[in-house]
């Protein structure tokens, strides 16, 4: 069994919510990123208290209510599906507080985790305000919505972004890594990626591999799993007929994404 990929795991914890995923420094391989996913039935309220992490609240699906106790943000989040592919409403809250989510509809809700002793203030992250790119080109096309990119100073530690990759393409292709504390050339961040797909029984391909091959896996990932890269390159094929999202949570000692390319593979880049 893969100690790499997390199948969903439906868990009650409270009435209306059901934890979904997750991943701790308790129960996986990560020091510097944690993740949850939850659904909600309307009306039901999860609650967390934070202690020396800090954490973005995504409205994968669905409309939430989130407050921190100080500031409340109603009715947010902008979709049923995230195959509509537009930007969703987030919401950023430090470590040393609370918040609570409740869910205006059925919602699905990411939390992603990462150390922080800085308090900073809790930030509405509107769909607006997320960059769009459009990267790759020829089978190695897809559309990037960043929510907390390096740029953004909001956060202490968390970098969280999601991904859509066409129908037969690769996605964070070629092979790149970003487990070596080398800057300017390198940073460490582990990363998460919680996986959907389009129609919802399909799958893809991700493989994690490091040079010395100490890590080597390749998974077969179907609607709703966790792949979790602790270190190595991490790319992702997906299979005629389907389409790809995934969220990504990365966190590390420095918050700034530096990475590597396979060198075997790099020559994929400049093709004209």
């Amino acid at each position: 069994m893969s100690k790499l990929l997390r199948k969903p795991n439906q868990k009650e914890i409270s009435q209306g919510v059901t934890l979904v995923h997750e991943v701790t420094s308790e129960n996986s391989s990560l020091e510097y990123v944690g993740f949850k996913v939850i659904d909600l039935t309307p009306g039901s309220t999860y609650t967390e208290e934070l202690a020396k992490v800090e954490c973005c609240i995504v409205a994968l699906t669905g409309k939430i209510d989130v407050s921190d106790h100080e500031q409340e943000f109603l009715n947010i989040g902008t979709r049923e599906s995230v195959f509509e592919k537009k930007p969703t409403d987030s919401v950023y809250v430090s470590n040393d507080r609370s918040f609570e989510v409740k869910a205006v509809s059925q919602a699905r809700v990411a939390l992603c985790y990462s150390p922080s002793s800085n308090q900073l203030p809790t930030k509405l992250i509107k769909a607006e305000d997320n960059g769009i790119e459009n990267r790759g080109k020829y089978s190695n096309k897809r559309l990037v919505h960043n929510i907390l990119p390096d740029s953004d100073p909001s956060a202490n530690s968390l970098l969280v972004v999601e991904v859509f990759t066409e129908s037969g393409n690769w996605s964070s292709y070629p092979p790149h890594k970003h487990d070596q504390d080398n800057l300017p050339n390198e940073s460490f961040l582990e990363e998460s990626y919680y996986h959907e797909m389009n129609p919802r029984q399909g799958f893809v391909f991700q493989r994690v591999y490091t040079d010395d091959r100490s890590i080597d896996e390749t998974m077969a990932v179907e609607n709703g799993d966790v792949v979790l890269v602790p270190a190595g390159y991490h790319p992702v094929g997906v299979p005629d007929g389907y389409e790809s999202y995934y969220l990504n949570v990365m966190a590390g000692p420095t918050r700034i994404w530096k990475f590597h390319n396979e060198p075997a593979h790099e020559w994929i880049l400049n093709r004209k």
